[in-house]
């Protein structure tokens, strides 16, 4: 499969490790809106979150790794967003499902 995430997720292409869990990798993006932004990622390839609602096991490991990002990262106590993007009209550009965990600056809504 020629997917970025799942090359990360191998260790065939290099990214800053945030955490790795049996089921997911959390790695700092590449082009941060936040002063956190982390992205956490299922080791196994779903392209959305509508393919990976259908294991809940590896959603619920994505969900419990963001929020034990947010506290390592310092911004569990002052408040945190956790985003999926999903599809192309909703900005998502890589394929490969990844919850983007924002925080350490106030986060209006919408965003922009």
């Amino acid at each position: 499969m020629d997917c970025l995430f799942c090359k990360i997720s191998s260790g065939d292409i290099p990214a800053k490790i945030v955490r790795e869990g049996e089921h997911t990798v959390a790695f700092r993006d590449i082009n941060p809106q936040a002063p956190v932004h982390v992205l956490v990622i299922p080791r196994t390839h779903y392209a959305d979150l509508g393919e990976l609602s259908a294991d809940p096991v590896v959603l619920a490991a994505v969900a419990a790794e963001a929020a034990e990002v947010a506290k390592a990262e310092g911004v569990d106590g002052t408040g945190y967003r956790v985003v999926f993007n999903t599809g192309s009209n909703a900005g998502q550009t890589v394929f490969h499902v990844h919850a983007h965990v924002l925080g350490g600056r106030g986060l209006n809504w919408p965003p922009g």
